[in-house]
């Protein structure tokens, strides 16, 4: 047997070398897709981390995110059977979809102000009531944009009316509306919710913008005063005719008083806890002076949005953007001062009435001072 040659050694060796280098070559490639596998899946994993604790708004680590609903499924679960809703007016609780969350600061601060008051045991009996027919008849509906009003009277509603009227296409503009077609709601294009089969109100309460507007409690009051049994601007004979001679007979101290209705009767009416059976006789025409609560179950609908009268050159323009309605309609002009709170008129209102009288009115109207954000006022402090 001959040995190999030099020649062949040489070549086995470069062979071999090259056999080596390859497989070096092949593990340093693993070795470096491994590598960027490893710091792919770190970036993914860093983004979702990011994305699941970040704070949507900015507004602090520790916040909490406000949930816009004033009853959750989970507390639902925990609630006795005859306090849950009736099944057919249950709330889904998507009352903002899309950017609507990224809202201003003070809308969500009302909201989140609602559901605490709303959760308050002790205010459980002035902050909520059953989504009744008397609620249903002040919601007002437009089907062709989706957006439910809640009427709360002395508080500007005549404008939203017009706005609503606009939109369901009964008037082109609001200023074609005649002023008496307003209030006519067999003429006017407004459907209330109540009008509606029961799967209907459901469906409208779970999907729709809902809004209404509220205005310091005892102010409205002088309002509706003023406007049923002072001006009666609308020549709406029975207030001073029927209601006002009726609070009269049972809340007049002074028996040889012949001057009309004055307006520590009617506190002395609202502030009386029997006042109940005088609402029962004057009829819907209680609308004007009941609480908000009353009105529209704010604890019980999942309202989107709360307007104030006080900042209403804001909030109008806000409400009709949030709604999605902002390039079809605008909120027709506001007096300049027309809705700043005027503390001086109120304290000159309830300046000759009784403390003991102004208490008990208070203690009708607390739920809707602690859930909207009003202070009680200083006179009643003092």
């Amino acid at each position: 047997m001959c040995c190999p040659s030099e020649a062949e050694y040489s070549a086995k060796g470069s062979n071999n070398f090259i056999w080596l280098m390859s497989d070096n070559m092949h593990h340093q490639w693993l070795l470096l897709a491994a590598c960027f596998w490893v710091i792919f899946m770190f970036m993914v994993a860093s983004k979702f981390i990011t994305l699941t604790f970040k704070d949507p708004d900015g507004y602090g680590a520790k916040q909490e995110p406000v949930i816009l609903t004033a009853v959750t499924k989970v507390e639902e679960a925990h609630k006795p059977e005859e306090e849950r809703w009736p099944e057919e007016f249950q709330p889904t609780g998507k009352a903002f979809t899309g950017n609507l969350i990224r809202q201003p600061l003070v809308h969500m601060e009302r909201l989140e102000l609602l559901r605490n008051v709303c959760r308050d045991a002790a205010l459980r009996n002035l902050s909520h009531t059953s989504v009744s027919k008397f609620v249903l008849d002040r919601i007002f509906v437009c089907d062709k944009h989706k957006i439910l009003f809640c009427q709360t009277p002395k508080v500007g509603n005549t404008q939203w009316k017009k706005v609503l009227i606009v939109l369901n296409g009964a008037y082109s503009s609001i200023e074609d509306i005649p002023e008496n077609i307003v209030h006519d709601h067999e003429k006017n294009g407004l459907p209330r919710l109540s009008s509606f089969s029961d799967s209907e109100i459901k469906k409208r309460l779970n999907l729709y913008f809902k809004f209404f507007i509220v205005r310091d409690p005892f102010e409205r009051l002088i309002s509706a005063f003023k406007d049923k049994f002072v001006h009666n601007p609308r020549f709406e004979p029975w207030y001073r005719h029927e209601i006002a001679p009726g609070i009269i007979r049972k809340y007049r101290k002074n028996r040889t008083e012949t001057r009309g209705l004055q307006f520590e009767d009617f506190v002395r009416y609202l502030g009386d806890p029997n006042h109940r059976w005088l609402d029962v006789q004057f009829g819907d025409h209680i609308i004007h002076w009941v609480t908000y609560v009353e009105l529209c179950a704010p604890c019980e609908i999942t309202y989107s949005v709360i307007g104030h009268h006080e900042t209403l050159e804001d909030d109008a323009p806000y409400i009709l953007k949030a709604a999605g309605i902002d390039h079809l309609v605008s909120y027709p002009t506001i007096p300049p001062g027309i809705t700043v709170y005027n503390r001086t008129k109120v304290e000159r209102y309830f300046s000759g009435i009784s403390k003991r009288d102004i208490r008990r009115l208070y203690a009708r109207f607390e739920g809707d001072f602690k859930l909207f954000g009003y202070r009680e006022p200083d006179f009643l402090l003092n």
